[in-house]
């Protein structure tokens, strides 16, 4: 039976990956051309809402960049590429319906935050205008926001644990989905276009900075190699939990957040993965904890469905009425790792020269300049914005807004200790001698307060408080208890374990069901 060709355009945001990929799917099995479409929007690469800064930092913008040629390479493998556009998604659509003239779907993704969902709306009303199909999907999460237990999301509740316990006792994870090894064509005379470079965005390619943690590349093809090799070449995944906080090396965590982000790999693959994994190697609680982190990560995604705007908001979702400064100068020691509080100078300092953080990390700072210097908590969500190569819009909001005390933290006034947290993960003073080499000379745990040291010690270790380091911009009084206190423990090989965990709710549950669900 003989019919007009369609073409379906697919529109990839956040969505860049062949396999587990709705949009591609559909798109194969409704239409005679698909279109794989990134645009290079240039909304992204203005300044952030409240302070200006740059929205796309050197590093993630070299991710990006990385990650779009990897899609290109794999698309072209099966018979298909990656048409790539400089251009606001909505108006490079619209010259792609008017100059092909047989564009009869356009397909995406559906995302959660305002500035992608405006995208979504003018892209609805250009394919209204041409008389062309909208088909969209939810693909950015492990479970799927249709088979929630809360309908409406209004119902979500407002603290992780207890969203946590409703998906684990009363919802599945769908299956990842089954990619044809072949493509549909491009429509025919279509050009792919130029991949841009750095410097078309006013950028330079960041220097490699050999103390990285995270020294890899964007892209598909390398998100699939780091799990092949997290799992199943060296079996990391089963000593998760124990590493999880360390802060030194490539090894201590999964490292999966990059491509997440950018969903170069899908959760869904990750979660069928650590399930053959379980049943062909080890369950245990560390491969457990890989899907509880996957589950804060959905987590922060439907609050931002539930609360909207109010994940930017000054107030947080609390609607908390707390008097924040705007000290520029405070914010320059922070974000410059010039506090002169060691353990956060070295994260600080981490982050600007390789746009990475470990988690332990990003809390302490957080909490240091919300709680410590009572800082505008959007002056730090825009900077980590700005820097982190896995910047993920829900998250990197909703991990501000806990650590602002405005959030989904059922804890009230939670405020971290910078000293006990450096003797606690950095216990002999590793990692903050990595990163601030102008305390190398002073030994052990007394790096985590030089002002503590007489002046026959700092002078000893080469160090002028004020001249070579900074004194500390600001003291807190529960700092002093763990002054010249030595870190109890041994050190783990992989970073330190820390202070003896809480009890993991819902460890032995998980294994309960899995048992019987054989």
């Amino acid at each position: 039976m003989s019919r007009t060709a369609g073409t379906a355009i697919c529109l990839l945001r956040c969505d860049l990956r062949a396999h587990d990929n709705q949009v591609l799917h559909w798109a194969q099995q409704n239409a005679d051309f698909v279109i794989p479409l990134y645009c290079f929007d240039p909304r992204h690469y203005l300044g952030t809402h409240c302070y200006s800064l740059p929205k796309t930092g050197p590093h993630r913008l070299r991710f990006l960049l990385e990650s779009v040629k990897d899609l290109r390479e794999t698309l072209k493998k099966k018979g298909s590429t990656l048409v790539v556009r400089k251009g606001k998604p909505e108006d490079v659509v619209c010259h792609l319906i008017t100059q092909l003239g047989s564009v009869t779907a356009v397909v995406f993704h559906e995302e959660a935050t305002q500035e992608e969902l405006d995208v979504e709306k003018e892209l609805c009303q250009v394919c209204r205008q041409h008389g062309v199909k909208v088909q969209t999907f939810w693909g950015s999460t492990l479970y799927h926001r249709d088979d929630l237990p809360f309908r409406p999301i209004d119902r979500l509740p407002d603290v992780y644990t207890h969203f946590r316990k409703a998906l684990e006792s009363g919802a599945r994870v769908r299956p990842t989905l089954r990619m044809a090894d072949l493509l549909k064509p491009l429509a025919p005379g279509l050009q792919e276009g130029t991949i841009p470079a750095m410097e078309d965005f006013g950028q330079k390619d960041p220097v490699a900075d050999p103390r990285t943690a995270f020294p890899c590349s964007g892209g598909e093809t390398q998100a699939l190699m780091r799990l092949q090799y997290y799992f199943w070449d060296t079996n990391l995944v089963a000593s998760y939990k124990e590493t999880r906080n360390g802060l030194v090396g490539m090894d201590y965590s999964t490292k999966f957040a990059p491509w997440l982000a950018l969903g170069c790999i899908s959760p869904r693959y990750i979660y069928e993965q650590i399930q053959k994994y379980e049943r062909e190697r080890t369950a245990n609680q560390s491969t457990y904890w890989v899907l509880f982190e996957l589950l804060w990560r959905d987590y922060f995604r439907f609050v931002a469905l539930k609360y909207g705007r109010r994940i930017f908001s000054l107030r947080g979702l609390q609607n908390k009425e707390i008097p924040w400064k705007k000290d520029l100068q405070l914010f320059s020691c922070w974000k410059e790792g010039k506090t002169g509080v060691p353990f956060v100078d070295a994260n600080m300092r981490e982050l600007s020269a390789t746009g990475f953080m470990s988690n332990r990390g990003r809390q302490n700072v957080a909490s240091f300049l919300t709680k410590d210097l009572g800082l505008d908590w959007r002056m730090g969500a825009e900077w980590f914005e700005y820097l982190l190569v896995d910047y993920d819009v829900c998250s990197n909001y909703g991990n501000w807004l806990y650590s602002a005390g405005i959030g989904n933290d059922p804890r009230e006034n939670r405020k971290f200790n910078m000293i006990k947290q450096g003797l606690d993960y950095d216990g002999n003073g590793d990692y903050v001698r990595l990163w601030l080499p102008e305390l190398q000379g002073i030994k052990g745990a007394d790096i985590h307060t030089p002002w503590a040291l007489s002046s026959a010690a700092l002078s000893q270790a080469g160090v002028t408080l004020g001249e070579t380091y900074p004194q500390p911009v600001v003291t807190a009084p529960e700092w002093s208890r763990h002054i010249h206190q030595r870190p109890a423990g041994s050190p783990h090989p992989r970073g330190r374990r820390g202070p003896a965990q809480h009890k993991d709710r819902g460890i032995d549950f998980y294994f309960s069901r899995k048992k019987d669900a054989c």
